[in-house]
């Protein structure tokens, strides 16, 4: 295949994906960060400091900072963005096609990581606009250099935005991880990058932060400033006071450290090509089934029918509302969607759901309840991703517009992830109830609805599962380190009372998340007409 060809399909891969919402979501949240990596003057929020200093707001200083923010966001949420190529060509039939051309496995591979590349580092290079604009607006500094403000991004952000093309492609391609599972783990993998390639041992320079700590260290003591207690933070942060500024006028590049980087990139390399081992490329021979571009007439069963002309299409019309009789149809419709829900969960994980009703009820009390209800409403992840999502996947949206209370089925559907929520919190909540601990009974309460409520309204709005995978394991996360702020579910305490926006704020959320729900449902198959 020549490089020609291999740019041309790797082009089309990046302009299908730059049209679609997620692109610009993302890109648009990479530039919000930017803006926060380079806080306004004399603010006491922080992203990048050592101890109580930053540098000057120069093209160095600011090129780094966003340059390092920009791999952590862009290494975990481009990678949903970019993951689904193959899957596309295969659910769409391209890749039938493709290999009926003398197209090899390698190529193809290169072709789609080159394409997650491209889509990647177009976000890098936003984020890198975005840093000159902020340089300019902050007026600390005025003098811009390009090199300055660009190392960084070459040095740290493509690096990992490299990775990040390749394992999206390596996951997409094992059988095990293509669905929610593979989203699932990526979350943990890129929190495990961002946390263990700040270390100063981390292979290959980790995220590459040791080379700017170390010179920003070397600027700090040549102005005989106490570092003892100095630690580098990489994260937004409040602080006490404004941060103290220290002129950092960048520095050298490394050789060491600038082939640590090469390196990377070769590993991300190997890493997209190594499916070709296993990746048959919609081979009909080897495993897919065969394509056929005509198949040939039935054998008829009976005497030939006449031919009829088909019907013109009607659009399906509800049944009348007098039809439903509202509470028994509500309770089928949402025994039905329950089912639907629940289908084809294996055994085991019902033993492992039933396995942490046990600690739930023996571990000390409020401490090791809190911990079991956080995983069990962690468990659950890829069913809810399912709220306002199986419709589209199985193509009966158009069936369904047919119910004649359609506001029912949304809320039906809801109900659903309700009771799933009720399911594996089952536990906790029987434990709470014991302690007699009523304010958190009401937050246990509000967690239960508020959850399947986020994820059908993402599912609706997005029809994809992928959305919520992405967007629920940072807030767990999250509240999992004790920020009140976001704690949906009553497991933040300070001074032994709850410390989160309380089981009112958290219903009154629901119910704006349920309406835009409602919303969303009718609009979606008003543009599917």
């Amino acid at each position: 295949m020549t490089p020609r060809a291999l740019l041309t399909l790797a082009l089309g891969d990046f302009r299908y994906r730059a049209r679609r919402p997620a692109y610009a979501m993302t890109l648009l949240a990479a530039v919000g960060l930017g803006a926060l990596a380079v806080p306004a003057v004399g603010t006491r929020w922080s992203v990048l400091n050592l101890g109580d200093y930053r540098g000057v707001y120069n093209s160095a200083y600011v090129g780094w900072s966003t340059a390092l923010a920009g791999a952590l966001w862009l290494t975990l949420a481009g990678f949903y963005v970019v993951r689904g190529a193959v899957a596309r060509d295969e659910s769409t039939g391209v890749g039938r096609l493709l290999a009926t051309t003398p197209l090899r496995s390698t190529a193809y591979l290169a072709a789609k990581f080159l394409g997650n590349l491209a889509v990647l580092g177009s976000m890098a290079a936003a984020l890198a606009g975005t840093a000159l604009v902020l340089q300019l607006t902050r007026g600390e500094s005025t003098d811009v250099d390009p090199v300055a403000l660009l190392t960084p991004y070459l040095l740290v952000t493509l690096p990992l935005l490299a990775v990040t093309a390749g394992a999206a492609l390596l996951v997409e391609t094992v059988p095990g991880l293509r669905g929610g599972l593979g989203n699932a783990l990526w979350f943990f993998v890129a929190l495990a990058v961002a946390l263990g390639g700040q270390s100063p041992t981390a292979p290959l320079g980790g995220l590459g932060v040791r080379p700017f700590v170390a010179s920003m260290r070397d600027a700090l003591v040549a102005r005989n400033v106490d570092l003892s207690d100095a630690e580098f933070s990489l994260g937004l942060t409040s602080r006490a006071h404004p941060l103290q500024t220290v002129q950092w006028n960048g520095m050298g590049v490394d050789p060491t450290f600038a082939a640590d980087r090469l390196l990377l990139v070769l590993g991300a390399v190997l890493l997209a090509l190594l499916p070709a081992f296993w990746f048959h490329r919609f081979d009909p021979s080897r495993g897919a089934a065969p394509l056929r571009l005509t198949d040939p007439a039935p054998e008829p069963l009976a005497a030939p029918v006449p031919h009829r002309p088909a019907p013109p299409y009607t659009a399906l019309t509800p049944l009348p509302q007098a039809a439903v009789v509202p509470g028994r149809t509500f309770g089928r419709l949402l025994a039905g969607e329950v089912r639907i829900l629940l289908q084809g969960l294996p055994r085991w994980c019902w033993l492992l759901l039933a396995a942490l009703v046990l600690p739930a009820l023996v571990l000390p009390y409020p401490a090791g309840t809190r911990g079991v209800l956080l995983l069990a409403w962690l468990l659950p992840l890829l069913l809810w991703s399912r709220l306002g999502t199986q419709r589209e996947e199985y193509g009966v949206d158009t069936l369904l517009g047919a119910y004649p209370a359609p506001r029912g089925r949304v809320l039906a559907e809801w109900a659903a992830g309700v009771v799933l929520s009720a399911l594996t919190g089952a536990g906790p909540a029987v434990r709470i109830v014991l302690a007699a601990d009523w304010p958190m009974l009401a937050s246990w309460v509000g967690g239960a609805l508020f959850v399947p409520a986020l994820g059908l309204a993402l599912g609706l709005v997005s029809r994809s599962h992928r959305l919520f995978q992405m967007l629920y394991p940072p807030l767990w996360y999250l509240v999992l380190n004790g920020t009140a702020a976001l704690d949906f579910m009553g497991v933040v305490r300070r001074h032994g009372h709850l410390a989160g926006p309380g089981p009112l704020a958290v219903t009154a959320l629901t119910a704006a998340l349920l309406a835009v729900a409602l919303v969303a449902d009718p609009a979606r198959r008003t543009v599917r007409r």
